[in-house]
């Protein structure tokens, strides 16, 4: 497939790792990292995002458990309503002007108003590297 014409849908995750707002602060953390994730969106139970966290959003409420050592509350806390979303529709190319513009690290992938998946920094920066490659000099 030629590079200009891959979109979000070919090269994004479809493991659509999401936490509810109910989600314990500490319980994210952990699933983060298991998942090697910087963040994660936030859905109600039909799959709309509502949220985003991230490992920035948890880090205050969990440095105060620690040091009252009391529970760190809910996801709904900390995450940020104001997400920025893609269509899988997208192609690369803007994604990663996107992530040069207003460097986040991870997009929610929505399709009819639900999670899909995910597109991050490192898929895309994978998918430029194989594109490169691929170049042949002019």
């Amino acid at each position: 497939m030629k590079f200009d014409a891959l979109t979000v849908r070919d090269v994004m995750s479809r493991d659509t790792f999401h936490v509810y707002p109910n989600t314990q602060i500490d319980d994210c953390a952990a699933q983060l990292a298991l998942h090697k994730l910087s963040g994660a969106p936030v859905t109600d139970r039909y799959d709309h995002v509502i949220g985003f966290v991230s490992e920035q959003d948890l880090l205050e409420p969990l440095s105060q458990a620690v040091y009252y050592c009391h529970q760190p509350g809910n996801v709904e806390n900390v995450m940020r309503e104001d997400v920025l979303t893609v269509s899988p529709s997208m192609q690369v190319m803007q994604i990663a002007k996107l992530m040069m513009e207003d460097k986040p690290k991870i997009f929610p992938v929505v399709e009819d108003g639900r999670l899909i998946g995910v597109i991050t920094r490192r898929l895309v920066m994978k998918t430029l590297l194989q594109a490169h490659r691929s170049c042949v000099p002019v």
